[in-house]
């Protein structure tokens, strides 16, 4: 029997045939879903992204934006609200094929840069994916070997080991949950949601009798007296639009699974803006609060409660931050590189493989750190230089990689894609889309020459602004060349 895409309403299914059994680029985990999977409602989409938002880096937000980008604490929550509402722009468009064709990040990527070429963005995706995985999963550890540390002198003894001990805890629940699957990791958002947003409140109401808010949005802005305003607003606004911009590209990886395309859009809209504000709003306020409890300021949650002097809660408050991580770590960290990395072949790695996979690089990625920690290695190479070094400049790798999608879905593919073409090598989709490739190539290298060009310096600051825009163009201009040259070459034919 031969593989047929049969439409179910406003959904597309694929009844799979020997042909693409025996696809090499085809295996049953990155399939597209069937009808019967789709059981993700506007509140589980919802409860994914308040899952995913609350943890500690979203914590640290206002106090970078204050520190590094000049803002005042009322600036940098603005700048945080508006970054997460326009990031729902690239979200909720990207979210449309994969509800819609029920398929994964990596193989709507097939459609743009082709069946080959797609595993150059997708990598791309997954070590920056792999290199959050392992941040993560050192906060994770930390909070674990505090949670065992607040019950046991023995294990709080064992100092910098315990806390390696901590990470491939956490890292082994993390794998865990990946390999069960997609119902698995909505079970521990639909749980972990509500619990975060009850604490975060919680938290925000202890932390308001010990610092005044007032004071606090007051605090003035760490840049000179005389400079402008838009110039820091725009830096900090590209930050925290590059703090998400990597969900933007595999969100197809869940909303695969929503139940219509009005259920991902309003989960979306429901649960993403607001509780980064909220919590990024609370980690301001509590390192405010940090010199009242501990007597310093302290903007890392965990070595905040760490150091409260009450084993009990510190070993209550230690459960719910490794519940938090966990949350965002298997489904913003885990799940993109686990399918990416099937995409390179997928008949010899399947979902399980993927996940290992990922946890192996994620381990790769904080090895030194580890070694660190054992006191075998001495190096000033940290967490935090990692994350200014690299990290803050994964945007202008992945702000061309999301225009691209959005025009070639919307404006070249207008929204219809061959699902078993997607699967067959050889077929519609060549192995190379050069004009994804060359659209992805431009944005990059005007981003190279702009590090060591002052005059266009701008277009490096703002990397996932320009890098989306001239991503889209260049690829808009070629991509529609290719098509009417296609045509012209049909007409000939006929």
């Amino acid at each position: 029997m031969s593989s047929k895409s049969v439409k179910q309403g406003e959904f597309y299914e694929l009844e799979v045939g020997d042909d693409l059994q025996e696809s090499s680029a085809y295996n049953n985990d990155i399939a597209p879903t069937k009808i019967k999977e789709r059981t993700w409602s506007k509140w589980n989409i919802a409860a994914l992204w308040v899952g995913m938002s609350i943890c500690v880096p979203t914590y640290t937000l206002g106090g970078v934006l204050t520190a590094y980008f000049g803002l005042s604490v009322s600036e940098a929550l603005f700048t945080i609200l508006i970054a997460n509402v326009i990031l729902l722009v690239p979200l909720t468009l990207n979210a449309y094929p994969g509800t819609k064709f029920g398929i994964p990040f990596p193989v709507l990527l097939r459609s743009s840069f082709g069946m080959v070429g797609s595993n150059i963005p997708s990598l791309i995706r997954a070590l920056v994916a792999c290199g959050w995985f392992g941040i993560q999963t050192m906060f994770g550890g930390l909070a674990i070997h505090l949670f065992l540390s607040a019950i046991s002198d023995g294990w709080a003894s064992l100092g910098g080991v315990g806390e390696v001990i901590g990470f491939f805890i956490f890292w082994a629940l993390n794998m865990y949950v990946v390999i069960k699957g997609a119902e698995s990791i909505k079970w521990l958002e639909t749980l972990a949601a509500p619990l975060l947003l009850i604490v975060g409140i919680g938290l925000m109401i202890w932390a308001g009798g010990k610092v005044s808010f007032t004071e606090i949005l007051a605090t003035p802005a760490n840049r000179p007296e005389d400079a402008g305003f838009m110039g820091y607003f725009l830096g900090g606004l590209t930050a925290m639009v590059g703090f998400w911009a990597t969900l933007s590209l595999n969100i197809p990886d869940f909303s695969r699974y929503a139940k219509t395309q009005k259920d991902q859009v309003l989960g979306q809209i429901i649960g993403l803006p607001i509780t980064m504000f909220f919590f990024a709003a609370l980690g301001v306020v509590l390192t405010a609060a940090s010199v009242t409890l501990v007597g310093e300021t302290i903007s890392d949650p965990i070595s905040l409660i760490g150091r409260i002097d009450s084993p009990f809660w510190v070993a209550i408050a230690m459960v719910l931050i490794v519940i938090a991580t966990l949350s965002t770590n298997t489904a913003a960290n885990v799940v993109s590189p686990t399918n990416d990395f099937q995409n390179i072949a997928p008949k010899i790695i399947n979902h399980t493989r993927g996940a290992l996979l990922t946890g192996l690089v994620g381990i790769l990625l904080m090895g030194w750190e580890l070694l660190k920690k054992m006191g075998w290695l001495e190096s000033d190479v940290s967490v935090e230089s990692m994350y200014s070094n690299w990290l803050l400049g994964y945007s202008s790798l992945l702000g061309p990689i999301a225009g691209i999608m959005i025009v070639d879905y919307f404006l070249i593919k207008r929204q219809h894609l061959d699902l078993v073409a997607l699967y067959t090598p050889s077929s519609l989709y060549p192995a190379f889309n050069t004009a994804g490739l060359i659209a992805f190539a431009v944005p990059v290298v005007i981003t190279l020459i702009a590090l060591n060009v002052p005059a266009i310096g701008w277009f490096y600051n703002y990397g996932w602004f320009t890098g989306a825009f001239t991503g889209a163009l260049v690829y808009f201009i070629l991509a529609s060349m290719q098509t009417s040259q296609t045509s012209q070459t049909d007409a000939v034919a006929s």
